[in-house]
């Protein structure tokens, strides 16, 4: 009898449909928390230009910095679809730089060119470390959960 702990199997179909569900998740949520942040309380025409533009992506005024705090909300919401989707510490830190190398790539098709504002970098390095730090967390506490921590069972002689 072999006995081991999630037994480690390719399974190319289920990696995949893990990736595009933290992606659809996280573009779902950015697009909640523009419309939520951007639109209704400071009155902004919402646009994808606010996803994919890195132009938007800046601390010099008022809707800039509510890019700014919608992306960094969002890794909060990215962090939880990936405890609740991938459900493995190891896995957290591959899935976080995969949508958000996905991310990149989807914004440079959508701006024809390589991003080059430093906010826009810096705001990315943020996400992607407070994404995958939290899911780390969260996966972390619900593996040792299951792992019982004292004598449960009485023995008497």
């Amino acid at each position: 009898m072999s006995g081991s702990f999630r037994i480690a199997i390719w399974d190319p179909p289920l990696i995949i449909s893990q990736i595009v569900a933290v992606q659809c998740i996280m573009y779902v949520s950015l697009g909640l928390w523009i419309i939520i942040l951007l639109n209704v309380l400071a009155g902004h025409p919402v646009s994808i230009d606010y996803i994919f533009k890195y132009q938007e992506v800046n601390v010099k005024d008022v809707s800039g910095r509510l890019v700014v705090a919608c992306f960094l909300l969002n890794s909060l919401i990215s962090a939880t679809s990936l405890w609740a989707i991938v459900q493995r510490t190891k896995l957290c830190l591959d899935f976080s730089i995969t949508a958000f190398f996905v991310h990149l790539v989807a914004s440079l098709i959508y701006n024809s060119g390589w991003p080059y504002s430093a906010s826009w970098w810096v705001l990315q390095f943020s996400c992607v470390t407070i994404t995958c730090v939290l899911a780390e967390f969260l996966c972390m506490r619900s593996e040792m959960k299951s792992i019982p921590l004292g004598m449960s069972a009485r023995v008497d002689l």
